[in-house]
């Protein structure tokens, strides 16, 4: 057995084992220099892990290949992988909720075959594979060099996911704080994460209709989403005769002298200051006979 080495197959490469492999380097689990992509039974006995290959899933034995018959769940190597990261708590179910809605399920359905290939649609996956070689019959040698190039492509990706949810996890505690009053607005003095952690902590319970918040030098006032799953949508939707208006338009039907733009989707608008967003509040809650 060579310690902190995986094998995967050779020949053309998906999604599922790049990413694999990507998780695995950065939980510093493998080395890079002992990465083997070979179907041959003897070299891959030889592998701490094997993922995408070799017929066998057994965790406990670092085995990771969802390709057999005796396994019928929906996990591919990608998805095996990050749930071997949870079951050893190398990452907490937080991480592994975050990251699996962001990326990973879809991975696995894409590569189990279990989502269609939309037209004008590119997912992480269909990224990976514009990495594989356009000739069909390239040699291995180029077909490995590819891998390694989609391979540093999705560990940048998954280092700049984690990034991300650490921020986000980090300004839980200022989502919370606004959470706290339970009006009908939730205020923010900077510009910061807050869709995640809001719903984390009961918010689609929570009666806030729009958040306030800065957004460069200017202020947006946006609707809050029902819920997680529909992040476009919006609790109250802004006026509908505000639709589309900027500058001078939107200063006029509104009265506010520092409107700025109102989107056409009536989810989101832009103003002046933070007074301004609050008087166009103001305005819509007055609308509904509501105070914030």
């Amino acid at each position: 057995m060579i310690p902190r080495s995986l094998g995967t197959h050779d020949g053309s490469f998906h999604a599922d084992e790049v990413s694999a492999c990507a998780l695995l380097l950065i939980f510093d689990l493998i080395d890079r220099d002992k990465i083997f992509r070979t179907r041959d039974p003897q070299k891959l006995s030889e592998c701490e892990f094997v993922c995408d290959v070799d017929g066998i899933y057994d965790s406990e034995n670092k085995r990771f290949d969802h390709h057999q018959l005796a396994y019928d769940g929906v996990l591919s190597s990608a998805g095996m992988i990050w749930q071997y990261l949870l079951d050893e708590k190398i990452i907490d179910a937080s991480l592994y909720d975050y990251i699996n809605r962001a990326v990973i399920i879809g991975i696995d359905a894409h590569d189990n075959g279990r989502v269609l290939q939309q037209e004008g649609v590119c997912t992480f996956s269909h990224v990976i594979a514009g990495f594989v070689p356009i000739e069909y019959d390239a040699k291995e040698e180029e077909q490995t060099a590819a891998f390694f190039v989609a391979l540093d492509f999705a560990l940048e990706f998954f280092q700049r996911l984690l990034n991300r949810y650490a921020y986000i996890e980090a300004c839980g505690d200022k989502v919370a704080a606004a959470m706290v009053p339970n009006e009908k607005v939730l205020i923010f003095d900077e510009a910061l994460p807050w869709q995640e952690k809001f719903f984390d902590l009961g918010g689609e319970k929570h009666p806030a209709l729009f958040i306030i918040m800065p957004t460069g030098v200017h202020w947006k006032l946006r609707g809050i989403p029902p819920n997680r799953e529909n992040k476009m949508g919006v609790r109250i939707p802004l006026p509908k005769e505000w639709a589309g208006l900027r500058d001078a338009e939107l200063q006029k039907m509104t009265g506010i002298p520092g409107a700025i733009f109102c989107h056409k989707g009536r989810f989101i608008s832009i103003w002046e200051t933070k007074e301004d967003a609050q008087k166009a509040l103001d305005i819509i809650l007055k609308r509904r006979g509501e105070s914030s």
